[in-house]
């Protein structure tokens, strides 16, 4: 919860539906059933065959796919509100990984409480699958990122994308959020070595840009890194809700 007592995954559907109490009390529901996971745990793994989706109710996780080789491919990051393998539990097989990064803790969501919550709020139905949508969206910009970006933009549209992404749920003030994430995530996310990041952070630090240290991101200057970045914030589509 956050100070006004709203869970994460409320303000999160607030931003495209304005739900009512009895809506948000569903949503609730869902989340009845909280579980404790231990960082560097593994909540669904790709090619897994039975499985629940998850609404991470707080710390942070992420998904990725593994390689042949061994090495993985960082796919997104999940914060409080998100869900975790929504769309793999309307498939037959998971064809990716969610792993805590931190201690995290999570409600696990059956197919069939899904369907129960949709027949008792159907604004609900529309509130995910916006949800899904965005969550497709990031996907697509990581994908040109990884494709087209160079490295200095790369890294500063990640950062500015997750502070949007924070200040949704209230644990952002525009300026500074924690990040527990190590310059390992961000090579696996970003496609670019540890080194490669470490050198980045330190040319956008030295030009007075933004800091990434002891587990905080620091935006000195949100504009500038904006216009390195390219970023535009439109794909997150946090607008004023569409539904009221």
């Amino acid at each position: 919860m956050n100070e006004q007592g709203v869970s994460a995954i409320v303000r999160k559907l607030s931003a495209f539906v304005v739900l009512t109490q009895e809506e948000q009390s569903v949503v609730d529901g869902l989340c009845r059933h909280p579980r404790l996971i231990r960082a560097g745990h593994d909540l669904v793994v790709q090619g897994q065959t039975r499985h629940s989706a998850y609404i991470l109710q707080s710390g942070w996780a992420c998904s990725y796919k593994l390689q042949e080789d061994g090495s993985r491919q960082i796919i997104d990051f999940q914060v409080p509100g998100d869900f975790l393998g929504l769309r793999s539990v309307l498939l037959r097989t998971s064809d990716h990984s969610f792993e805590s990064v931190t201690d995290i803790q999570v409600s696990e969501v059956q197919t069939a409480d899904l369907i129960a919550a949709f027949e008792c709020a159907p604004r609900l139905s529309a509130a995910i699958f916006w949800a899904v949508s965005r969550d497709e969206a990031m996907v697509v910009e990581h994908l040109v990122g990884v494709g087209r970006r160079g490295a200095d933009s790369r890294v500063a549209h990640f950062l500015l994308e997750l502070e949007t992404r924070l200040a949704l749920i209230g644990l952002s003030n525009r300026r500074c959020f924690r990040c527990p994430l190590t310059q390992y995530h961000l090579a696996d996310a970003l496609g670019l070595s540890a080194v490669h990041v470490n050198r980045v952070l330190r040319h956008l630090r030295e030009a007075g840009l933004v800091t990434f240290r002891h587990g905080f991101v620091s935006i000195h200057d949100p504009i500038a890194l904006a216009d390195i970045a390219g970023f535009d914030a439109t794909y997150l589509d946090q607008a004023e809700p569409l539904l009221r």
